[in-house]
C-alpha cells in the first residue's frame, strides 16, 4: 500500500513539474544606424524578481535557455543604456523561440528649450538652494554708505532693517540676534572696519548654515581683501591708466 502511494506522488510531481516546461530564445542584435552586430551587448528577460542573461557572440547572436514558458519582453543592456524592444516574444515549453534580428539603437527624450533669465541686482545662489546677497569690494566703494557697515548691511536686503539705536534687525528675528564673520572668525557685534579692506560681503537673511548655527536672526559674513587683491588691481588700474594715455 505505500509503495503505490509513493508511485502516485511521484507521478504527481512530476505531472506538475511537466506543466512549469522551459524553452529558449535566440535572436541577432544589429545595430540600428549601419546594420552590423554588436558584439558583446547584455541581452535579459525578466521574470518577476528573476533575470535570465546572456551576451552576444561576434555575429551578435544571443541564446537565452531554460527559461520558464510564458510572455516575455526582450532588453539589452549596453554602455549603461537599456533598450526594451517594443512587443514581446512567447517562449513555448520545451520549444525555442527564435525572434530573428532586432535593431538595437540609443534613443533620447529630447526636451523644449528653456530659458532663463536673471537680475542683475537681485539674489544670488550659492550651492543652488542659499539666498545670499554679495557685494564684491567694486560695488562696496561705489555705496554712498560704504563708510558704515551697519548701513551696508541693510542696504543690501529689505530682510534686514536699522533701527534708531543703532542695531540691526533681522526679518523674524529679535533686535540684534546676528553675528558678524570676518574670515572665518566670529567677533562682537560692535564692528569696525575700513570699507577699503573688505574684500567681499555677504548677507545670510535665512537658511542659515549649520556653521552658523549659533543664532537664530542673520549672518554678515565678510572676507578682508588680501594684499594681493590690493595689488591685482592696483596693477589693473595702472594698466588702464597706460592704455587711455
Amino acid at each position: 500500500m505505500k509503495r503505490i502511494l509513493l508511485l502516485f506522488a511521484l507521478s504527481l510531481s512530476g505531472f506538475g513539474n511537466a506543466q512549469v516546461g522551459a524553452g529558449d530564445i535566440t535572436g541577432t542584435i544589429l545595430n540600428e544606424t549601419d546594420k552590423q552586430p554588436i558584439y558583446g551587448i547584455r541581452v535579459f528577460l525578466m521574470d518577476g524578481d528573476k533575470r535570465y542573461n546572456s551576451r552576444t557572440n561576434e555575429d551578435g547572436r544571443f541564446r537565452i535557455s531554460a527559461v520558464p514558458s510564458g510572455n516575455y519582453f526582450v532588453y539589452m543592456l549596453k554602455d549603461g543604456d537599456t533598450m526594451r524592444t517594443e512587443e514581446t516574444y512567447f517562449i513555448p515549453i520545451d520549444g525555442l523561440r527564435q525572434i530573428g534580428e532586432v535593431m538595437y539603437s540609443n534613443k533620447f527624450l529630447v526636451l523644449k528649450p528653456v530659458v532663463a533669465s536673471a537680475n542683475a541686482s537681485g539674489l544670488k545662489l550659492t550651492n543652488g538652494f542659499l539666498p545670499i546677497k554679495t557685494l564684491t569690494s567694486e560695488e562696496i566703494q561705489k555705496s554712498p554708505v560704504k563708510f558704515d557697515i551697519k548701513q551696508l548691511t541693510s542696504s543690501m536686503t529689505s530682510d534686514v532693517k536699522l533701527m534708531d539705536d543703532g542695531s540691526l534687525v533681522f526679518r523674524g528675528a529679535r533686535k540684534g540676534d546676528m553675528i558678524y564673520m570676518v574670515d572665518g572668525m566670529k567677533i562682537p557685534q560692535e564692528l569696525s572696519l575700513p570699507s577699503a579692506g573688505i574684500g567681499k560681503m555677504m548677507v545670510y537673511s535665512g537658511g542659515l548654515p549649520a556653521k552658523y548655527g549659533d543664532t537664530m536672526g542673520g549672518v554678515v559674513v565678510i572676507e578682508t581683501a588680501s594684499y594681493f587683491d590690493l595689488l591685482r588691481e592696483y596693477t589693473s588700474q595702472q594698466l588702464r591708466e597706460e592704455a587711455n594715455q
